[in-house]
């Protein structure tokens, strides 16, 4: 027979056989230093289960009230950081931190990166680490590979080294999923907010709906739509989880300081990687071939004329323009933090999260590679936080601003159950649990997609059926005026159809992710883009759906998805389609 003993209670039960032993010989040293190596061994089984409740409860956050949730990581994370030794020169700030004094005076900064203990505010830093970090498990698989990379890829190692061919390998796939699943939307959507509107009291001279601050670095892998700006965000971010060194590449104007981003740099070897996100695209290489580095951007002419279009679209920036690139570290305060650093060395086997950045070292490679003026922090995730405290604080004060900000997502974000179905769902396929697990008991991603696909004609009757009001838990309020209650009605059929259609898009890029192309093709086909339910995914649906049939080799069908017009992304989709003529029909 045999017992499963704790580290603790063998030590305890050797202290005691010790002292029953020795009968009048004195063991009392030895006696103490084996109760002192129970002490430790017990506070270390101690601080190790602060570490697993606080990745036990990451890992559920999304189902949780998330501002209790984030008081009891942040406890458990405190009560941790008791057992752990003070380092020494834990006191400075990061020299490249001082890049962000225009955004956060010195003091604030200074503030946020040296206090030891944990708040709740840095729960969400946890969060997104734990979401990139799972999602990059799974997105890293040779699946999900770009058709038009591979052969290129494949003889890169004995051009680079292994160790570099493979890091861009990983960025190549991230990159890839950042531009399938994060629908293409304008940089900035300002036209687009009603005049009547009030608007919050914006700093910083944002403006709402701006480029890239309007959502932040969760709401946009979460809903699936960014701008430019805010796909390079994501992309980053998972490279950050994954190990690959990545920087944003901006243009500094001459007249005011002002940078302005146009593609993210990947550092692998010696060389920057170049990859666009308004266009969709890496930046093919000379010949079209491959992805083109920033050396050959700035010396030879063909890599940045090739980015146009003849006949419809020129691209704005030439060789001379991209002589010289401020690199943009996307790091937020609290991972230039020493908690933070101490936290992510706590961290072992399956509860790794990358959460510490050395910014003056990772600043010191950059800075070393010709075609780079200068690295900073970007001010992004700054900024995101800025106007997202200060569109909170509308919501709180004006009901009008309120219905439009929240109501645009309250098929994702509400209270209702079907809203906690669809973020169940969404939470389920970014971190890769496509499946049901029957052992468990949990529902996969593509169960819970399916439960928010009613029948349209359900949705329809909804109104007149008391029958179907009862089941999906609707009552008419005592007081309630029929007209209103009528009027509650149609709401929810709105949103109905919208989780509907919502769900419908991200079920059909589960199919894509697990490798499954014709079925992906036949969901976008005939059920996203179906005429009788166009939706707001049209445009990411279209693109998908041609990124399936290249799989299947229809290229006539490929070429002529890529080439639809007045879409978002309608200029990187064109050049997409020359590259695959190029490719595959040459």
């Amino acid at each position: 027979m045999t017992f499963a003993s704790s580290p603790a209670s063998v030590l305890a039960w050797m202290a005691s056989a010790l002292v029953l032993l020795s009968g009048c010989t004195d063991d009392s040293e030895t006696v103490r230093r084996i109760q002192t190596q129970r002490q430790v061994a017990q506070q270390k089984q101690s601080q190790q289960d602060h570490l697993g409740e606080t990745v036990s409860l990451l890992s559920q956050f999304v189902g949780l009230n998330q501002e209790k949730a984030s008081r009891q990581i942040s406890y458990h994370l405190n009560q941790w950081l008791q057992g752990q030794t003070s380092d020494r020169g834990s006191g400075e700030v990061p020299e490249l931190a001082s890049t962000l004094t225009d955004v956060i005076p010195e003091e604030k900064l200074r503030e946020e990166i040296l206090r030891e203990e944990f708040k709740p505010t840095d729960v969400t830093v946890l969060r997104d680490a734990y979401l990139f970090r799972h999602a990059v498990q799974w997105i890293d698989d040779p699946i999900r590979e770009d058709l038009l990379l591979v052969d290129w890829l494949d003889g890169l190692s004995a051009e680079i080294g292994e160790d570099a061919a493979a890091q861009l390998r990983t960025a190549c796939r991230l990159f890839d999923w950042t531009v399938r699943n994060v629908a293409a939307e304008p940089l900035d959507a300002s036209e687009g907010v009603p005049p009547q509107l009030p608007r919050p009291a914006l700093p910083m001279g944002m403006k709402l709906e701006g480029p890239g601050y309007r959502q932040t670095l969760f709401q946009t892998i979460w809903r699936g739509r960014g701008d430019p700006i805010q796909r390079a965000n994501v992309f980053t971010a998972l490279c950050e989880q994954a190990g690959v060194r990545t920087a944003v590449l901006a243009l500094q104007s001459d007249e005011d300081g002002s940078l302005t981003p146009w593609s993210v740099g990947v550092l692998a070897g010696d060389q920057i990687y170049l990859f666009e996100t308004e266009l969709g695209l890496p930046v093919p290489g000379p010949d079209q071939v491959g992805i083109a580095t920033l050396e050959q951007a700035r010396k030879e002419p063909t890599v940045m004329r090739r980015l146009d279009v003849a006949g419809y679209f020129d691209y704005p920036l030439s060789r001379t323009d991209v002589q010289q690139n401020v690199a943009l570290l996307n790091a937020r305060i609290e991972a230039i933090s020493p908690r933070m650093k101490k936290l992510q060395n706590g961290l072992t086997g399956d509860r790794r999260m990358n959460l510490y950045v050395d910014v003056d070292s990772v600043s010191e490679q950059w800075d070393a590679i010709p075609g780079i003026a200068g690295v900073r922090m970007w001010t992004l995730p700054l900024l995101a936080n800025l106007y997202q405290a200060e569109a909170e604080r509308m919501v709180e004060r004006d009901p009008l601003f309120s219905f439009w900000y929240l109501s645009r997502w309250a098929v994702l974000d509400g209270d209702d159950d079907m809203a906690r179905n669809l973020s169940s769902g969404r939470w389920q396929h970014l971190t890769g649990q496509f499946s049901d697990d029957d052992i468990e008991g949990v529902k996969g991603a593509r169960t819970r997609y399916l439960e928010q696909r009613a029948p349209e004609f359900e949705i329809e009757d909804l109104r007149i059926n008391v029958d179907l009001q009862k089941r999906y838990g609707l009552r008419r309020g005592l007081g309630v005026d029929s007209s209103d209650y009528d009027q509650q009605l149609q709401q929810i059929q709105m949103f109905m159809r919208l989780g509907k259609r919502t769900a419908t898009h991200w079920l059909a890029l589960v199919q894509y992710d697990d490798g499954r192309f014709d079925t992906s093709a036949n969901w976008f086909g005939k059920r996203v883009l179906d005429e009788d339910q166009m939706s707001m995914w049209e445009d990411s649906a279209r693109y998908n759906l041609a990124r399936a049939k290249e799989h299947a080799e229809e290229w006539e069908e490929v070429e002529e998805l890529l080439k639809s017009e007045r879409t978002f992304s309608e200029h990187g989709n064109r050049l997409r389609a020359r590259l695959v003529a190029k490719s595959f029909q040459e």
